[in-house]
């Protein structure tokens, strides 16, 4: 006599499709935890720039650079604006308007060849960044990411992408990371600002865009700007990355600072401080707001306040801290400051990192 099988739930035929379902989902589910956070681009030794561009680096107003700039293959010439003053051994240039160095093809030895290699390095990275595959989301929300909120992934846009002054929020956790690849141009419209949240990181931000990046006044932008063509920053935009551009920056006005250092990667010790500026909270404000920052070693620590022609207007912090949280209160009202409604910027300084958040001050 045949034995019959006996199955767990129902009919032969049911168990079976059910198995083929759960192993299907099951087989699915690494592939989706991936695709969810790319590996981040590397940007080789166009790294150690936040501003490296082929044509020409270009600044008006009072501009404020934290970090080493470069041209290639252009000659120094092409960089305007800043006053370069040589150093003595004739490799790199200084700026008062530049926190690093000013590199150039024409500088001695080993200049030109450490420029030819960065230039190298970052077409490499572009290159990497425009041609991953599988992209997680592609055409969303039709290019306008005004108002919405991006988790990690690889994007994917044929035309152009626009952020208006609703602004656009990152979201996710430090070792996440955001891959943007726009076909067309990146314009963020008068005081778009990109919001951090969850522990992002600027520097696992990449936005790899073929046409132009066009930042309008009072923009706040965060991530690594890989354009094909030119950066545009209208008067007090600000950035937390870097621009990496295969002709031009302009700038005019504005402060560009070196992304900070992310987590390594398997560091789950969550009491171990690590640097950041935090938004004031209420933002708006009137008249006060309260400012709190951490810094991850000791330092001499600077918090101050700027409007938008780039001039201090108020000294919060001067002085050198442990490593912690710290609490700082603003008072718009104070007889000293005087201060008018509109938009400011804060910047800490501690050691060798920077961070800026954009204040609002509405009477």
């Amino acid at each position: 006599m045949k034995r019959r099988t006996t199955h767990p739930t129902g009919s032969p035929d049911r168990w079976t499709r059910s198995l083929g379902v759960i192993l299907a989902v099951a087989l699915m589910l690494p592939w989706i935890a991936v695709s969810q956070s790319p590996s981040p681009v590397s940007l080789g030794t166009a790294g150690d720039f936040v501003l490296l561009t082929k044509t020409g680096i270009s600044a008006t107003g009072v501009t404020r650079i934290t970090g080493d700039i470069g041209v290639s293959p252009i000659k120094a010439t092409a960089i305007t604006g800043f006053g370069l003053i040589m150093d003595p051994s004739g490799t790199f240039s200084t700026s008062a308007l530049v926190t690093g160095k000013v590199y150039a093809s024409d500088y001695t030895v080993p200049s030109p060849a450490k420029m030819t290699t960065a230039i190298g390095d970052m077409q490499t990275a572009y290159t990497d960044a425009a041609g991953r595959l599988i992209p997680d989301h592609t055409e969303l929300y039709a290019g306008d990411l005004t108002g919405q909120t991006l988790i990690p992934g690889l994007y994917k846009w044929g035309t152009g992408v626009l952020v208006s002054a609703g602004g656009v929020t990152i979201s996710g956790a430090a070792n996440d990371v955001w891959i943007f690849q726009i076909g067309g141009n990146l314009s963020l419209t008068s005081g778009a600002t990109v919001t951090l949240t969850g522990g992002a990181k600027a520097s696992n931000i990449f936005w790899q865009v073929a046409g132009q990046v066009t930042l309008g006044t009072t923009v706040a932008m965060k991530g690594i700007l890989l354009c094909q063509t030119a950066v545009v920053m209208s008067t007090g935009a600000t950035l937390d990355g870097r621009a990496l551009a295969q002709t031009a920056v302009t700038l005019d006005a504005n402060t560009v600072v070196r992304p900070g250092v992310v987590n390594a990667i398997g560091n789950n010790n969550p009491t171990h401080p690590h640097f950041s500026l935090e938004q004031n909270y209420p933002n708006p404000f009137n008249p006060s707001t309260r400012i709190q920052y951490t810094i991850e070693n000791a330092a001499q620590v600077s918090l101050a306040v700027y409007n938008l022609l780039g001039q201090q207007v108020a000294t919060l912090v001067n002085d050198r801290q442990e490593a912690g949280t710290y609490t700082v209160p603003f008072n718009a009202n104070e007889s000293t400051l005087g201060l008018s409604s509109g938009i400011y910027f804060l910047r800490l300084d501690a050691g060798s990192s920077v961070s800026m958040k954009k204040l609002v001050l509405m009477k």
